[in-house]
C-alpha cells in the first residue's frame, strides 16, 4: 500500500498560500470594471486602458520566471512580501494617474511585477516542495481555487466601491487590502532546498536545468499550448464588460458574469486538480481547450441575451483556470521541484505574452474596426490549435542519466 497518498496535507501552508493567491489574483481580475469609468473622467480612448492591462499581463510574465528563481533560492516568503509592496504602490499610482504614462507604469508595470512574485507560480512552488507527489495536483486545485474565489469576491466588491467611492478611491481601498500579503507570507517560507521533498531533488544548476527543459519536446509544447489560455482568458477579463455593454446588455449583467465566472472557477479548479490526480493530464488539457472553443462559438452565433450571458459565464468559469493544476503539475512531473519556480515561470511567460496579444489586441481592433468579433474568433482559432499540441505530450519525468562514482 502506498503510504505518501495518506500522508496529512500541511494546512498552514497551504491556507496561507491560497489567501495570497485570492488577493494576488482578485484586484487583477477586476481591472474591466475600472475601463469605463476611467476613460469617461480622463477622456482617454479604449487602446490607452488596453495598453496598460497588456502591459501588466506582460511584466507579469517576464517577471515570473525572475521572481520564480529569486524564490527558489533566497525563500518564498520574501519575494510575496514584495508582491505585497509593489501591488499596494501600482494601485496607489494608478489611482492617481494624471496620464496615460502613469497608468502604463503604475497598473501595468508595478502591478504586473507584483502579480508575478506573488501570483501561481510563487505559491504553487512552496506547495510542491512540502507535499507528497501524489498530493500536488489536489494541492494544485486548491491553491487556483483560491485565486478564482478572488475573482468571485473582487467582481462585486469593485463594482460596489466604485459605485460608492468613484474608481480612484477604490484602487486605493483595494492597495491598502494588498499589504496583508507580507502578513501571510511567513508560513511560506524556506526555499528549493527545504520541504519535505527536498532529500529527493535531482540537483542541477540553472543552466543545466534550462538546458534540460529547452531541450525537452513535451515542456516546448506545454509552453506553447498555455500561450493560448493567456490570450483567451485575459482578453475576456479586460473586455468583457465593455463588450456587454457595446451589444446592450445592461451593466448589471457584466457583474454577474465576471462573479459567476469566478465563482464556477473555484468548482472548475478543484475539479481539476481531483481529475489531474486520475487522469491523463495532456489529453485533460486538450479537452479544456476545445471547450472553450465550442463555448464561444456558440456564444456568437447564438442569439445574445442576459441568459446567454449567464450560461456562457458558468460555462468558461468551469474552463477558466482549470489549466493552472494540469500544467503545473506536468512540469513538476518532468523535472522535479528543484527549480519549479522558474521552470514553471517560463512557461507562465508564454501564457502572459498570449494576455499581452490578447487584451492589446482587443483594444486596438476595437478602436479601428468597431467590434470585437474578429479578436473573439481568432480566440476560437487558438484553442484548437492549443488541444493539437497538448496531445502528444508525454506525462512522465525527463530521462536523465545519472554519474556513476567510481
Amino acid at each position: 500500500m502506498v503510504t505518501t497518498a495518506r500522508t496529512p496535507l500541511p494546512w498552514l501552508i497551504i491556507v496561507s498560500g491560497s489567501l495570497i493567491a485570492l488577493l494576488t489574483f482578485g484586484p487583477r481580475s477586476a481591472m474591466g470594471f475600472f475601463q469605463l469609468p476611467m476613460l469617461a473622467d480622463t477622456g482617454w480612448d479604449r487602446s490607452t486602458f488596453a495598453l496598460a492591462m497588456a502591459l501588466q499581463n506582460l511584466c507579469w510574465g517576464l517577471g515570473q520566471p525572475f521572481f520564480g528563481a529569486l524564490a527558489d533560492k533566497y525563500g518564498t516568503a520574501r519575494i510575496l512580501t514584495l508582491s505585497g509592496i509593489l501591488y499596494a504602490g501600482g494601485l496607489l499610482l494608478m489611482a492617481n494617474a494624471g496620464s496615460p504614462i502613469w497608468l502604463h507604469i503604475g497598473g501595468g508595470v508595478l502591478i504586473g511585477l507584483a502579480i508575478a512574485a506573488g501570483s501561481f507560480g510563487v505559491v504553487l512552488s512552496a506547495f510542491a516542495r512540502n507535499v507528497s507527489p501524489e498530493q500536488r495536483s489536489l494541492a494544485f486545485g486548491i491553491g487556483t481555487a483560491a485565486g478564482s474565489a478572488g475573482m468571485f469576491l473582487f467582481a462585486p466588491l469593485s463594482q460596489a466601491l466604485i459605485s460608492s467611492f468613484g474608481w480612484s478611491d477604490s484602487l486605493v481601498y483595494m492597495g491598502a487590502l494588498m499589504l496583508i500579503v507580507p502578513l501571510l507570507a511567513y508560513p511560506l517560507r524556506g526555499n528549493a532546498n527545504s520541504g519535505s521533498q527536498s532529500q529527493s531533488q535531482f540537483k542541477q544548476s540553472v543552466g543545466e536545468a534550462l538546458k534540460e527543459a529547452f531541450g525537452h519536446k513535451s515542456y516546448l509544447l506545454l509552453t506553447s499550448g498555455f500561450f493560448v489560455c493567456g490570450f483567451q482568458v485575459a482578453f475576456i477579463t479586460a473586455h468583457f464588460p465593455a463588450y456587454l455593454g457595446d451589444i446592450g446588455i445592461d451593466a448589471r449583467y457584466a457583474v454577474i458574469a465576471m462573479a459567476l465566472i469566478g465563482f464556477f472557477n473555484i468548482i472548475g479548479s478543484l475539479a481539476s486538480g481531483v481529475i489531474g490526480q486520475r487522469y491523463s493530464k495532456p489529453y485533460f488539457l486538450a479537452l479544456i481547450y476545445l471547450a472553450r472553443s465550442a463555448a464561444v462559438t456558440l456564444f456568437l452565433l447564438l442569439p445574445q441575451s442576459p441568459t446567454s450571458v449567464i450560461l456562457f459565464a458558468i460555462v468558461m468559469g468551469l474552463l477558466w483556470l482549470s489549466t493552472v493544476p494540469p500544467t503545473n503539475a506536468l512540469v513538476a512531473i518532468m523535472f522535479g521541484t528543484r527549480h519549479l519556480g522558474l521552470l514553471g515561470g517560463l512557461v507562465f511567460l508564454s501564457h502572459q505574452i498570449g494576455s499581452f496579444l490578447g487584451v492589446w489586441m482587443g483594444g486596438y481592433l476595437y478602436d479601428r474596426l468597431g467590434s470585437y468579433d474578429s479578436v473573439w474568433w481568432f480566440g476560437v482559432a487558438l484553442g484548437i490549435f492549443a488541444a493539437i499540441v497538448h496531445w502528444p505530450i508525454r506525462e512522465k519525468p525527463v530521462e536523465r542519466t545519472i554519474p556513476v562514482v567510481a
